[in-house]
């Protein structure tokens, strides 16, 4: 029996992936800086609150003192998250000892934001200027959106029906979770079968991290766009935010999001405007808390079959390892 596996890469692990300069410029965003330490396992988050107003290196085996015997392991895994987000800089003395200290940017970042707070570069529009939809049409919006997308997984023609992807969607969409062969239409992969039995955390992860993946190939500086994707975090759900305070880059990645249902667009006689819905405002928790991410491990066997609700057909896993 096969055992099919997805294991999404942790968005932070992407964060940290980013060339020192980029990341230096992502922490000059106070906001960036805090969803960065929402990110946190918890001793990390400890670590770096109770390092945030000391303007000097800690020893590491001072820092070590700080936690119980059977706490060691996950000091060390803290401790390798802080320096892989270059939130912590590691420093040796001539008697090479090591020692921590928090990166300057992100320190004083961190202490405008939890100190004063801060404030978007936009600000909701005044609800007597726009009209709101409530709540549950939101709520309904992202979720119509979001069973178009799975449709377009299953039946490319009927999605067309419901939807206007973007191409840069599309070709996100169709990047290991669909093959096609000639004279024949499109088919899931074994790796999209297994994607529509994940929770829709799992599969936000897996497509934005798609999406930011190729962000260079569609001429987008990635650490742009993680950027805006975190920062969109903050936004209000339900507010409207007008576009024209996006940049160019900013405008077309909304359009992009509106086809998954992470936001609302409307256009009006003079002005245009996005409103967030759930999906959005929850997108930091949802590309970093990997307890909010089920990593679906299956066993499929030749004829098994499972009832994926209200995508109505049976799909079968069979020896060519596609759904049929």
């Amino acid at each position: 029996m096969p055992q099919v596996r997805i294991i999404a890469k942790n968005f932070m692990d992407m964060v940290a992936s980013l060339p020192a300069v980029k990341l230096d410029t992502l922490y000059a965003n106070p906001f960036i800086c805090e969803a960065i330490l929402r990110s946190l396992p918890p001793l990390a988050k400890k670590y770096v609150l109770q390092m945030l107003y000391i303007d000097a290196s800690v020893p590491a085996k001072s820092m070590e003192e700080w936690v119980l015997p059977d706490g060691l392991s996950k000091h060390r895994v803290s401790i390798d998250r802080l320096v892989q987000l270059r939130v912590f800089t590691e420093t040796a003395d001539r008697k090479k000892e090591t020692s921590y200290e928090i990166n300057p940017k992100f320190r004083i970042n961190l202490q405008k934001q939890l100190t004063y707070g801060g404030s978007l570069p936009r600000e909701p529009m005044r609800s007597n200027s726009v009209p709101l939809p409530s709540m549950g049409e939101l709520e309904k919006y992202a979720l119509e959106q979001w069973e178009c997308f799975l449709l377009h997984l299953i039946s490319s023609s009927q999605a067309e029906k419901l939807t206007n992807f973007s191409p840069s969607m599309i070709k996100v969409f169709q990047r290991g979770l669909l093959s096609q062969r000639e004279k024949e239409g499109s088919r899931l992969t074994e790796y999209g079968f297994q994607f529509l039995l994940m929770d829709t955390n799992a599969q936000l992860w897996y497509i934005i991290r798609e999406y930011i993946a190729n962000a260079e190939e569609r001429g987008v500086e990635a650490a742009d766009l993680i950027s805006f994707l975190l920062e969109l975090s903050f936004h209000e759900t339900g507010q409207a935010y007008n576009i024209n305070t996006l940049t160019e880059v900013q405008s077309s990645t909304i359009k992009d999001l509106s086809d998954l249902g992470l936001v609302r667009l409307h256009k009006g006689m003079k002005e245009s405007w996005f409103i967030p819905t759930k999906l959005a405002t929850t997108l930091s928790i949802s590309l970093s808390d990997t307890s909010t991410r089920k990593q679906v491990s299956l066993k499929l066997q030749i004829g098994d079959s499972i009832n994926l609700g209200f995508l109505s057909p049976v799909f079968v896993y069979n020896s060519s390892q596609e759904i049929v």
